[in-house]
């Protein structure tokens, strides 16, 4: 593994801040102290910076030489409203939140990225720093976008990365295209006519609707969807009643889709409330029927995909680089940002929790769990991967 050795000297400092940020979790939209911390470093380097772009978002610019090209790497700062199992040292201090998705080491990562850079200028262009709120259901890529995040840092390309439990610790995984799938959640509401349960022939009973329109939608997926075009349609929660000898007035059916395209989830959509318009009226019911789009599909971009194959590789061992990396039907919300520009987003491995100290908790290092922990053995990977993709993308002409 080629790391760079001013990165590998500073591992202690950007570990400090790592377990910081660990130690001092921050909601969607509330990391107020992570941005500060963030800021106050980028000042004490030397690097401009704005603010307020997705509220709580932060862009620090890193300036060399005359060319006007510039990349833009992202990481993402929020953690989760989860209880955190661990008892070390750096474990959460906020009683019911917790970084179980290995942020707080996106951010270190990135921030050991910009004390060398800042540094050792080995480009010619501009590095746009991306500290992104929100990731966990905020939708803080898209809200950045909206406040001018590209009209203010026009980047020519945005890369990002994630760490992953179960993949060997730092290793790294990519495939082009469709790499995670896209998030949506749906809510029908059938309104029938409730009775007393032993004179069903008074009612409208929208629990029976309700399980016909549940089986029927399955067909969506087995019988309207191409078989060979991954999705997933699941009902999680189905409410009705309050006694039981009342035929109520109204059920509910909530639930996620799951898919890699967006011509997809438009067929699941469209065909999900068809099923239900008319099963209902059948019955003589009516619906309310919301299909809500979380995430898009997040899609590698071809050439940079390969481009930052290309870099993983001249670091990293031949074996360390998975190129055929099966997607998840999980979701990030950096597709935002690769709709808008071209890009990568890379996992790098977390290791199978083997990393973790004295006083984790009986659970797997596995990611949104109370005993997850970021493995710090990542930092200097990390920011040494994004040094070498920076400098490769912004190579000074011969």
């Amino acid at each position: 593994m080629k790391l760079i050795d001013a990165i590998v000297q500073s591992h202690a400092e950007i570990q400090a801040i790592r377990r910081d940020i660990h130690a001092h979790p921050e909601l969607c939209y509330e990391e107020d102290r992570t941005a500060d911390l963030v800021v106050s470093k980028l000042t004490e380097w030397d690097i401009p910076f704005v603010r307020g772009l997705g509220k709580t978002g932060v862009v620090g610019m890193i300036q060399h030489g005359s060319s006007s090209r510039s990349i833009g790497l992202r990481a993402d700062m929020d953690a989760l409203p989860m209880a955190e199992l661990n008892t070390f040292a750096h474990a959460s201090t906020y009683a019911g939140k917790m970084h179980g998705c290995g942020h707080d080491g996106h951010t270190a990562m990135l921030l050991g990225a910009a004390k060398y850079l800042s540094k050792q200028r080995h480009f010619d262009g501009t590095v746009y720093l991306i500290f992104q709120p929100a990731e966990e259901g905020g939708a803080g890529a898209k809200r950045m976008i909206e406040d001018g995040l590209f009209e203010k840092c026009p980047m020519d390309a945005v890369f990002g990365m994630h760490n992953f439990p179960g993949v060997a610790t730092g290793a790294f995984a990519v495939k082009s295209g469709a790499m995670m799938a896209s998030s949506n959640e749906f809510e029908l509401t059938i309104i029938g006519k409730g009775s007393h349960a032993a004179q069903p022939q008074n009612s409208i009973d929208p629990v029976m609707i309700a399980v016909q329109i549940a089986q029927s939608w399955q067909t969506v997926i087995t019988r309207n969807r191409n078989p060979i075009d991954p999705a997933v349609l699941s009902i999680t929660q189905i409410h009705a009643g309050t006694a039981i000898n009342v035929i109520p007035d109204e059920a509910k059916l909530i639930g996620t889709v799951r898919t890699f395209s967006m011509e997809t989830t438009d067929l699941i959509e469209h065909r999900m409330r068809e099923i239900a318009l008319h099963t209902a009226a059948a019955f003589g019911a009516a619906i309310e029927f919301t299909f809500h789009r979380n995430y898009p599909p997040l899609v590698n971009h071809e050439k940079e995909t390969a481009f930052a194959i290309e870099v993983m590789r001249a670091m990293s061992d031949e074996d360390n680089v998975n190129v055929a990396f099966e997607p998840t039907l999980g979701s990030e919300d950096f597709a935002f940002m690769l709709q808008h520009k071209p890009g990568c987003y890379v996992i790098l491995g977390n290791g199978s929790g083997d990393h973790r100290t004295k006083g984790h908790g009986l659970g797997p290092c596995h990611l949104h769990n109370g005993s997850y922990d970021f493995n710090d053995e990542l930092l200097s990977i990390g920011s040494s991967y994004w040094v070498h993709l920076a400098e490769a993308y912004l190579k000074p002409a011969a």
